[in-house]
């Protein structure tokens, strides 16, 4: 099954973490999501997270958009 993707792209702390909780409670366990942000704390709160939950942090890594954001892309794997 391929990953979902959830773009949270502009928004700051908390709403990447919410929007993720948020979406992360409706899929089944096993389910894969890729997360998009702009936000530089969101590093540290998506290791936070993952730590906490029973979700997976998977992947994290950097990569330039179309605007020349950095964009954080994590991989999440839903726990259960």
């Amino acid at each position: 099954m391929p990953a979902r993707e959830l773009d949270v792209k502009g928004l700051h702390c908390p709403l990447p973490i919410l929007r993720t909780r948020a979406l992360l409670d409706r899929m089944e366990p096993g389910e894969e999501l890729v997360v998009l942000a702009t936000d530089p704390a969101s590093v540290i709160d998506f290791k936070h997270f993952c730590n906490t939950t029973d979700n997976v942090l998977l992947a994290h890594e950097t990569q330039p958009d179309e605007v020349h954001q950095t964009v954080f892309v994590y991989r999440i794997r839903r726990g259960g």
